[in-house]
């Protein structure tokens, strides 16, 4: 008997956010749920094995196969010194890692960090331009400022909210090198977390394939990563979370009808907010206003063949909203689908791209 990784009406995953919320705020664990399966009609060379741990505050699953059989123990090995190496250089919940040393520094000379660093920096800093200002890494403070950190809401009066906005903003970082950032103002922080997951399902899915494996399904918090397809030839089946607060149930299912690597990213606001007042406050802050975001699309999911694109982005059009992001992410080319709700009913729309999808059949 095989211990396989099933999930709500047999999906092999679920792409959904009850924990990420954004750059804006940190991440939260993911719960990925899991049955166990009769599978003894499969040869010994043929069994999807199951790796899984906690990284980066949440849970991550490894879903693989190969013929004539692999070393589980050594990949498990693998996987973990992989995420230990990237929680020294993109943790901001370390101070010890590389991006925290930068944001502890209060001078505005270049600063080395690595060029992994840069390289998201200047990937999320293209997505921040496309998004208006709307997405962007140095919105932390603001976060913490809104009481999100913890568990009690602290709207900030006008003055203090204008104070802070001066330390807000991607002008104010600049890469000078591909192994360095600047601060033009001493007081800028950045965190990863909108694009770092994103990136560590990438990293963890090149491990994977550095061993030979060429089927795989990668998942660290709801973000995944597949390649190839099952031992019978059958496609990995992902469902996008409903966007229900404390619900546990599928809104689409997707079949991966492809064996090249694609990612699918969902980014939700709908587990995490502040009720006051008879008002509603999201944790989801516009960067541009410091303000949460009054519109009501509650979940954005976006496939690409690029993860940490993928993650950047969903997080950019959740900041957005159906109105404003659906025609930004159709000038990019970005196959998205936007749930909103209203009244408790839930509408969705897609993007261009999305529709045009020819090797992903959606549910």
């Amino acid at each position: 008997m095989e211990i396989a990784s099933v999930v709500i009406q047999g999906l092999d995953a679920i792409a959904g956010l009850p924990s990420r919320l954004l750059c804006q705020s940190p991440k939260w664990p993911f719960v990925f749920v899991m049955a166990l399966v009769l599978s003894g009609c499969d040869s010994p060379d043929k069994q999807v094995h199951k790796l899984s741990g906690s990284a980066q505050g949440t849970t991550w699953h490894v879903s693989v196969w190969q013929s004539g059989g692999l070393d589980t123990d050594a990949l498990q090995q693998k996987i973990d010194a992989e995420f230990n190496r990237l929680d020294r250089s993109l943790s901001n919940y370390r101070s010890d890692s590389d991006i925290e040393r930068f944001n502890a520094t209060e001078t505005t000379v270049p600063v080395e960090v690595g060029s992994e660093i840069v390289e998201l920096v200047e990937a999320a800093k293209q997505v921040s331009q496309a998004s208006q200002g709307c997405y962007d890494l140095t919105i932390k403070p603001l976060f913490d400022l809104w009481g999100f950190s913890g568990q009690t809401l602290t709207p900030p009066d006008p003055a203090t909210l204008m104070q802070q906005l001066q330390y807000i903003g991607f002008s104010k970082l600049e890469t000078p090198t591909l192994t360095q950032l600047r601060k033009t103002d001493s007081q800028i922080h950045v965190d990863l977390s909108s694009i770092a997951q994103g990136y560590s399902v990438s990293r963890i899915a090149s491990v994977v394939e550095a061993a030979g494996i060429q089927n795989y399904l990668v998942e660290i918090g709801g973000e995944l990563q597949t390649r190839g397809h099952k031992p019978d030839d059958s496609p990995w089946r992902i469902g996008v979370e409903r966007p229900v607060p404390g619900g546990r149930s599928v809104q689409k299912s997707l079949s991966i009808r492809q064996d090249a690597p694609i990612s699918v990213m969902t980014s939700g606001s709908y587990r995490h907010y502040f009720d006051e007042r008879g008002k509603r406050y999201s944790h989801v802050l516009d960067a541009r206003t410091g303000k949460p975001v009054a519109h009501n699309t509650v979940s954005v999911t976006v496939i690409n063949d690029n993860p940490t694109v993928a993650d950047a982005w969903s997080t950019a059009l959740l900041c957005l909203g159906r109105e404003a992001g659906m025609p930004i992410a159709d000038n990019n080319g970005i196959a998205a689908l936007f749930i909103t709700t209203h009244n408790n009913q839930f509408t969705e729309a897609a993007t261009h791209r999305w529709h045009s999808m020819k090797t992903i059949e959606v549910h």
